[in-house]
């Protein structure tokens, strides 16, 4: 069941989703707003066990900082034995994906729908 986003902050919002925790990320995503949402999201993937999905459906900017948070983010949920997804559809963002090589770690699915109802991660 699908519960109402929690505003953390204007830049950061948490819900559960069908047995995962989607972090929805919204504006601009730089060094000043990695500062700011980095605990909110260590706290969402130090869960052993954890499925989240990092949405970046309602971002606008996306620097080296927003790389850095997804880098950390999918290496704590691994390190705890957890799925990480992303969500992005945002061409610009794509292509720094693809440049930097993170779309082959984390390969971006179109929408949340696409990640929970999709077969689950061996």
């Amino acid at each position: 069941m699908r519960q109402n986003p929690t505003p953390l902050t204007q830049h950061l919002r948490v819900h559960d989703d069908r047995g995962h925790t989607v972090l929805e990320f919204h504006g601009e995503i730089d060094i000043a707003v990695a500062t700011e949402i980095a605990p909110l999201l260590d706290r969402a993937t130090g869960v052993p066990g954890a499925r989240v999905v990092l949405d970046l459906g309602g971002i606008e900017f996306f620097d080296c900082s927003g790389l850095r948070l997804l880098t950390r983010a999918r290496q704590r949920v691994l390190d705890r034995g957890g799925e990480l997804h992303l969500v992005c559809t945002h061409a610009l963002t794509l292509r720094v994906l693809r440049v930097t090589g993170l779309a082959r770690l984390l390969p971006p699915r179109p929408t949340v729908d696409d990640v929970v109802t999709g077969p689950r991660l061996p």
